[in-house]
């Protein structure tokens, strides 16, 4: 008994938590980069409010009225399929292979949509657009997340469905204390299905909001700048990488303990 075998989902489970221990001690502090420390004296103080309003307001947008837009962009439906196909594989096999399927799906939809944001933002830089790029990167950010979470087995339209997407978001672009307490935060949904009982949607988009345009502070400014704006732009794509990353351990860890309870 000592020796005993793990089960493929036992190692899968462990790997995962792996991956998210090191995500987490890769952002306990923040290392400011030699060009946002050369950027720091140029961008006007009053950048960062914008930044704020305009990420509060595209989120506010794309909840209220933009969802069934967005979705117009991908297969519903397909998405759908694949994972009733991918659950079933898993319930009669449940080896490494079937198991991975999931989140192999789900980084596929990540990457295609990791291009879109970095041509988006690279075009929008080049011309000079770097805060109208705003509502264009959100609702490429969501659409990412919301074809991650269909492809792990769940939906994104519900009020705790929004939470665990702001959460997320949020958690992905921040650092040190602030990480560690939204991702106890998602562990603690992710244990229970509920919210706590303080949960304030306007607080949570501006928490979401704030944390994105403090990380994208200095590249905005640099996208706004006609042609060199398309380094700017660039980072759209960095940063939803980052975030795609995070929402697939999250998203992922909520289908292994969903799994763990249904066995």
């Amino acid at each position: 008994m000592l020796f005993q075998k793990k089960t493929p989902y036992e190692k899968e489970l462990a790997a995962l938590l792996k991956k998210e221990r090191r995500f987490l001690k890769d952002r306990e502090q923040k290392k400011e980069s030699f060009l946002n420390r050369q950027l720091e004296k140029y961008v006007p103080a009053k950048l960062q409010g914008t930044l704020d309003a305009a990420f509060a307001k595209a989120f506010g947008l794309i909840f209220e009225k933009g969802t069934k837009v967005i979705e117009k962009t991908y297969n519903k439906e397909n998405h759908k399929i694949d994972y009733y196909e991918n659950e079933y594989m898993n319930g009669v096999l449940e080896t490494k292979k079937t198991l991975r399927a999931f989140s192999k799906k789900a980084k596929a939809a990540g990457n295609k949509n990791l291009l879109l944001s970095g041509a988006a933002g690279i075009g929008m830089g080049i011309i000079g657009v770097g805060i109208p790029d705003i509502p264009i990167f959100t609702g490429l950010l969501l659409k990412s997340i919301y074809e991650i979470a269909l492809d792990y087995g769940f939906e994104y339209e519900s009020e705790k469905e929004r939470a665990f997407i702001l959460w997320v978001i949020a958690g992905a672009v921040s650092y040190g204390e602030s990480i560690t307490e939204i991702n106890k935060k998602i562990n603690d949904y992710i244990a229970t299905g509920e919210l706590p009982e303080d949960y304030d949607r306007e607080k949570a988009v501006s928490a979401a909001a704030g944390a994105l345009s403090k990380e994208l502070l200095y590249m905005k400014f640099v996208q706004g700048i006609p042609i060199v704006g398309a380094l700017g732009g660039f980072y759209d794509a960095v940063y939803m990488k980052r975030i795609n990353e995070y929402a697939n351990l999250k998203y992922r860890k909520r289908q292994l303990v969903k799994r763990k309870i249904r066995i």
